[in-house]
C-alpha cells in the first residue's frame, strides 16, 4: 500500500493552483515507487516505446521536428504502475473535495527523451475542449546537471516564462492543462518522466 499524500500537501498543491495555476513540488511520491519506475523505464524491454504523435483523430502524426520523444501508457494492471496511479487518484480526489475540478479519470505515458530529442511549445488541451483539465509531469532522472538539457519551460498565456524546471529526480509539475503553452528544451541525454492528463467527463467544472 502507497503511504497517502497528507491533508497538508494537498492544501499547497490546491493552493497553488487557485493562486498561480500550477505547482511545482518534490517528494510527493515516495522513493520506492520513484526508483521502480525508473527501473522499470530502463530496462526498456518491459515498454513497448513508440515515437510520440502530435495532432488528434485523422490529423495525427508524427514530426519529429515538433516532438522527438518516445511513449508508452501505463497500465492499470501493471504493479509498478498501479503504486504510481494510485497516488494520482489520491490527487485527483483531494483535488475534487477542494476545488470542486469534477476530474473523473487519469491518464498518462512514460516518455523517453533520447540525446538531443525535445518538444517544441504546444498547450495540452485547446480552450473550451474541457477534456484534459490538469497536466502533470514527473520526472524521473537522478544526479540531473544543469548542462544536461532537457528543462521544461513553462510560459503564460501571453507568452511570458514563467518557470524553468530541471527534470530532476523526484519533481513533479502540475499546471492547468488550457492555460500554459509549455517545451521541453532539447536534452543532451537520455531525459525521463511520466505526463499525465486529468480529465472531465461533462462540459461544466467548479473551477
Amino acid at each position: 500500500m502507497v503511504s497517502p499524500i497528507s491533508e497538508a500537501v494537498l492544501d499547497v498543491i490546491a493552493d497553488a493552483l487557485v493562486d498561480k495555476g500550477y505547482s511545482l513540488l518534490s517528494d510527493i511520491i515516495p522513493d520506492y515507487v520513484s526508483l521502480a519506475l525508473l527501473e522499470k523505464m530502463q530496462a526498456k524491454h518491459d515498454i513497448d516505446f513508440k515515437y510520440a504523435a502530435i495532432g488528434r483523430g485523422i490529423e495525427q502524426q508524427v514530426n519529429a521536428e515538433i516532438r522527438s520523444d518516445k511513449i508508452s501508457w501505463l497500465d492499470k494492471q501493471d504493479h509498478t504502475d498501479k503504486a504510481y496511479l494510485s497516488i494520482m487518484e489520491q490527487l485527483r480526489e483531494g483535488l475534487n473535495r477542494r476545488l470542486f475540478m469534477g476530474l473523473f479519470d487519469y491518464e498518462s505515458h512514460y516518455a523517453v527523451y533520447e540525446p538531443g530529442a525535445h518538444y517544441k511549445k504546444h498547450v495540452d488541451a485547446l480552450k473550451g475542449s474541457q477534456n484534459r483539465i490538469l497536466t502533470t509531469v514527473f520526472f524521473l532522472n537522478p544526479h540531473w546537471q544543469l548542462d544536461d538539457g532537457g528543462e521544461l519551460l513553462i510560459y503564460d498565456e501571453i507568452d511570458i516564462l514563467l518557470e524553468t524546471v530541471k527534470p530532476q529526480m523526484g519533481t513533479l509539475a502540475i499546471f492547468l492543462s488550457e492555460r500554459f503553452p509549455h517545451e521541453v528544451l532539447p536534452t543532451l541525454k537520455t531525459r525521463n518522466s511520466i505526463a499525465g492528463w486529468f480529465r472531465v467527463s461533462h462540459a461544466t467544472h467548479g473551477f
